[in-house]
């Protein structure tokens, strides 16, 4: 029974889920198969094929789980695997840049299946101490993926073996996607996960899955290095030619426009013979004045 209708169908979070599960209907991929269970809409279910031989994974069939966020697109989903696979720990939410441990690098217009491309081009690399993940031998990682077709989820109830089967009429009987790559931008988020050596062997079986037009990591993640290395010589030596223009400026010109702004102080000119004796003149003048006041009042 669908729960569709408990749901409101004018929320964008569940129309981006309708979306791409009537997407993933009608453009079924032959490398997964997944889409959500019948009694809630925000958990997925999924079967996903191993990596391209020479991977240990080739012959295998995992099935997971995915559980949506509330908010999903404008948050990553969480991704469980319950098929034993010898890379990634049983029923423990795995650590990568597209789950819920990295919501920085998350971009909402991700989705389901380029997750999911994501996730098998991914398997080959080592767990590195990541969450989730385990780095059992090649050995078990080949016995374990033979033994996966027979595995069986208890809540679908079917068989990995028989999923896959079923899918793979619904591409013969759809519009099949062909060859799916993973965007550039999503494989350069993986950086960190690729780091230690480990980016030329993943980049390389991520190859041969998404076709000839699939970017070489290692190679992506070097010329970024040179270019990056190339920009900070050109910046540095931006700043240091400013640097040395005051060094060739003349001391001179700097004093000169000194000079220039400063105001002008003229000293004061002594008193010169020639008004010497007005002031005297005018002493006497004076003088005169007040005898005669002095004479008139009390003579």
């Amino acid at each position: 029974m669908s729960t569709t209708g408990q749901f409101s169908t004018k929320s964008p979070t569940i129309k981006r889920i309708l979306k791409e599960s009537q997407e993933l209907t009608l453009h079924p991929s032959p490398d997964f198969s997944a889409g959500p269970l019948e009694s809630n809409l925000f958990e997925w279910h999924f079967t996903l094929r191993g990596p391209p031989s020479p991977s240990p994974f080739a012959s295998g069939l995992y099935h997971g789980r995915i559980v949506l966020p509330p908010s999903y697109p404008l948050r990553p989903p969480s991704f469980r695997f319950l098929t034993p696979s010898g890379r990634f720990e049983v029923n423990r939410e795995i650590c990568l840049s597209i789950s819920g441990f990295h919501e920085e690098t998350w971009q909402p217009a991700w989705g389901i299946r380029t997750a999911l491309l994501a996730i098998r081009g991914f398997m080959d690399s080592e767990a590195g101490g990541a969450v989730g993940g385990m780095d059992a031998d090649e050995g078990v990682k080949r016995r374990l993926a033979g033994e996966s077709k027979g595995w069986k989820c208890g809540t679908c109830g079917k068989e990995n073996g028989e999923i896959m089967r079923e899918n793979e009429e619904l591409c013969g009987e759809g519009e099949g996607v062909g060859q799916e790559k993973v965007p550039d931008e999503l494989r350069l988020g993986y950086r960190e996960e690729l780091g230690n050596g480990q980016g030329k062997e993943v980049a390389g079986r991520a190859g041969d899955e998404t076709g000839k037009g699939a970017t070489d990591v290692s190679k992506i993640v070097e010329n970024n290095q040179e270019d990056a290395g190339r920009t900070t010589t050109d910046t540095l030596g931006g700043v240091r030619a400013p640097r040395a223009l005051p060094a060739q400026m003349p001391v001179r010109s700097v004093e000169q426009r000194v000079h220039q702004q400063t105001p002008t102080r003229v000293p004061a000119r002594p008193p010169t013979t020639d008004t010497a004796w007005l002031d005297k003149a005018i002493v006497g003048v004076a003088g005169a004045l007040i005898f005669m006041i002095i004479k008139h009042l009390f003579l």
